[in-house]
């Protein structure tokens, strides 16, 4: 099988994460703030050490401030549902996934999309338009999980900076793919997850904020923390204050040994192997007929996924193939993002969706071309 669905989540993952998790099951144990014996104490240090590797890794400057969450979905609901009130007017990109468009319905503000070009790329001079009204909040995805375009999202900083507009930024298809700094792009907030780009297990995430953010910002859960534990109300500091409950610990000594591996290789070399993947699928796209690309051509401005609309064969039945045919493992349909594919021009027909990884391979690129190759004559 060749394992082309990198977006929704990487595999393998990277090298010592099951050894870590086992590990941690089975010579660790304890869970943290909860006792002051030695292995509670290594459980506490690994969480700490968690931060401070996500803090080095992104440009944030403070490990309290980096909320853990069980992923990226509920990283953005803290953040959307603990920041917003109904009635309040949010500017959102028209790429954006339900991740954030299902919380804001549910929050009942009012929000307005920011356009893209059919090739997914923000209009910046109509976000500066929209932001002068002085919205609440501007939500951006940095990189589209249906085409892999990536948004520049320091000049969206910028731009939300001027107006006094805090930005939350959805990084859950750049971290770890692309370079991503929390300080230089100027974000209040930005959600990620473990287990696509960081090369984690699932079920674990965080929340990157601001100290001006947090303050701002209403806890979703409520329980013991191990702290503050003479009263009934959640503690006043971070991260205990959003992180009631125990953590997934497993989860935890997995993702820490994931960033030792990205921090060991290095995201620009992860990201120079995928783009010379990318530009080797996209040049054996360029002349092929019965096949259209959604999304950016432009190398730089996008990451390693590539989002395919046949013309002749329904895109469901063309990722069947795919797989019985061929062995090779894509994702098909609107990869929970109708705005983004009514965007792109892809609603409702969807694409089929191949996105590449660290493990993926110039043979496997070229196993799945001449796939399509045969599936498109």
């Amino acid at each position: 099988m060749i394992y082309l669905d990198n977006a929704a989540t990487s595999f393998p993952k990277a090298p010592g994460v099951s050894d870590r998790m086992k590990y941690y099951l089975d010579s660790v144990g304890a869970s943290i703030n909860r006792g002051v014996y030695a292995s509670a104490q290594e459980a506490g240090l690994v969480t700490l050490t968690l931060r401070e590797q996500l803090c080095a890794l992104l440009g944030h400057d403070e490990p309290t401030r980096v909320l853990l969450t069980s992923g990226a979905t509920a990283a953005l609901n803290l953040a959307l549902l603990g920041f917003l009130r109904a009635g309040d007017r949010v500017l959102v990109s028209s790429m954006e996934h339900n991740a954030v468009m299902r919380p804001l319905v549910l929050r009942g503000v009012r929000f307005e999309r920011v356009p893209c070009d059919r090739a997914g790329r923000l209009d910046l001079a109509a976000a500066e338009q929209m932001l002068r009204e002085r919205p609440r909040l501007f939500v951006l995805c940095h990189a589209s999980n249906v085409c892999g375009t990536v948004q520049d999202a320091a000049a969206v900083g910028k731009l939300c900076k001027l107006h006094g507009v805090p930005l939350l930024l959805d990084a859950a298809q750049t971290a770890g793919h692309y370079p991503v700094d929390f300080g230089a792009f100027g974000v209040s907030a930005m959600a990620i997850p473990a287990h696509k780009g960081l090369l984690g297990p699932q079920g674990i995430g965080a929340l990157l904020v601001t100290e001006e953010f947090a303050a701002q910002l209403t806890p979703l859960l409520a329980g013991g923390t191990g702290s503050a534990s003479d009263s009934e109300e959640l503690p006043p500091f971070l991260p205990d204050r959003f992180e009631p409950g125990t953590p997934n610990l497993p989860g935890i000594y997995g993702w820490s040994a994931a960033l030792d591996y990205v921090n060991q290789v290095g995201v620009p070399a992860l990201r120079a192997h995928e783009l010379a993947l990318t530009g080797r699928f996209l040049d054996g796209l360029r002349d092929l007929r019965g096949v259209r690309l959604a999304g950016t051509w432009e190398l730089n401005d996008r990451v390693g996924v590539i989002a395919l609309d046949f013309a002749d064969l329904d895109n469901a039945e063309a990722s069947d193939r795919l797989e019985r045919e061929f062995g090779i493992l894509t994702r098909c349909g609107m990869h929970c993002a109708p705005s983004a594919h009514k965007t792109l021009g892809t609603f409702p027909q969807g694409v089929v969706r191949f996105s590449v990884g660290y493990r993926t391979t110039e043979a496997e690129v070229d196993a799945a071309l001449a796939a399509i190759h045969k599936m498109t004559k």
